[in-house]
């Protein structure tokens, strides 16, 4: 029987968990969950998405969406938009009361990174994301051999790292 300790798959999805975990408690103590992070996150990166964009970027139903918009519109951080080409669709932006928000998210971000890599040599943390890069573009790609990325393209969007994954509506 093989070591689940030193198992890559199983450490990947443990580790990927543990940092959710981690993350969810840092966004409660903001008041906030990770799930409404990613929408923030999102929508910084590309302002103007709409709801059923932000849930295929987020992998959740449209419907969970409308409700963590709805949280977030009463907290004065996003507005709908009217889309001027289709009416049916509504546009989400950021006001001007998430700029804070953004700035902790950030915060929380370099303080977590920090955590996981401290003791690590820049060596190890630049292998560490190289490998993680590939496994990426591997399942991206749909198993196609990846081309070796460029270091400067290793800056992901947060949602699209466990920090900000599978959001539960809260």
């Amino acid at each position: 029987m093989p070591d689940f300790r030193r198992d890559l798959l199983f450490l990947m999805i443990d580790t990927a968990r543990l940092l959710r975990v981690e993350t969810d408690k840092r966004a409660r103590a903001h008041d906030m969950t990770r799930a409404q992070w990613g929408i923030l996150i999102w929508l910084e990166r590309q302002p103007g998405m709409s709801q059923k964009e932000l849930a295929e970027f987020l992998e959740v139903e449209p419907i969970t969406v409308a409700r963590l918009i709805d949280r977030l519109e009463a907290r004065g951080m996003v507005e709908r938009r009217p889309d001027p080409k289709d009416r049916r669709i509504w546009r989400l932006h950021l006001l001007p009361p998430t700029r804070p928000v953004l700035h902790d998210i950030d915060t929380q971000r370099r303080a977590v990174t920090a955590l996981l890599t401290g003791g690590m040599d820049p060596e190890q943390v630049t292998a560490m994301i190289e490998g993680l890069l590939h496994v990426k573009s591997v399942l991206v790609q749909g198993a196609r051999p990846a081309r070796r990325a460029d270091p400067r393209e290793t800056a992901l969007p947060l949602a699209a790292t466990p920090l900000v994954a599978a959001p539960e509506i809260a």
